[in-house]
């Protein structure tokens, strides 16, 4: 996989893969929000196309995971992994000691990627997602040490 910034003009296909990705997903606006804002976004690519993308936000020595994905056909297969790996080196190089995300306890498959690379426990926010079918979902806050 190749790795690039994220640009405006990615923007759309971006949103259009977060839409096929979640039943609650970022806007093209949550996006162009974290570019304005300077966050690290970064394009995951496989002969020119897209594959994966995540977003850092890096407040002194701390990053924020804000978003990882992996298209859908693509997952299980060490994209996120890989992606994964190039947010934590960035962030690293952007003078980061310590990564932190939130997680929904039903996502099985994010919970083993994070945990797998050493990502522990640190916390839960109450209510902090909206739940398909209704109501709210908390998420788990994890944290590792870069």
């Amino acid at each position: 996989m190749d790795y690039r910034a994220m640009a405006e003009t990615d923007l759309d296909a971006v949103a259009a893969a977060e839409q096929r990705i979640y039943p609650f997903p970022w806007t093209r606006g949550n996006f162009a929000d974290s570019l304005r804002a300077g966050d690290a976004a970064w394009l995951g690519e496989e002969g020119g196309a897209l594959s994966a993308y995540g977003v850092v936000t890096v407040t002194l020595d701390e990053a924020q995971l804000l978003n990882i994905s992996v298209l859908p056909e693509l997952q299980g297969q060490g994209r996120g992994r890989r992606m994964l790996a190039h947010l934590m080196d960035d962030a690293r190089s952007r003078g980061a000691t310590r990564m932190f995300l939130e997680v929904r306890p039903t996502n099985a498959s994010g919970r083993a990627l994070y945990q797998g690379v050493g990502f522990t426990l640190v916390g839960q926010r109450r209510d902090y997602y909206p739940a398909v079918g209704g109501g709210r979902e908390d998420a788990l806050v994890m944290a590792l040490d870069l």
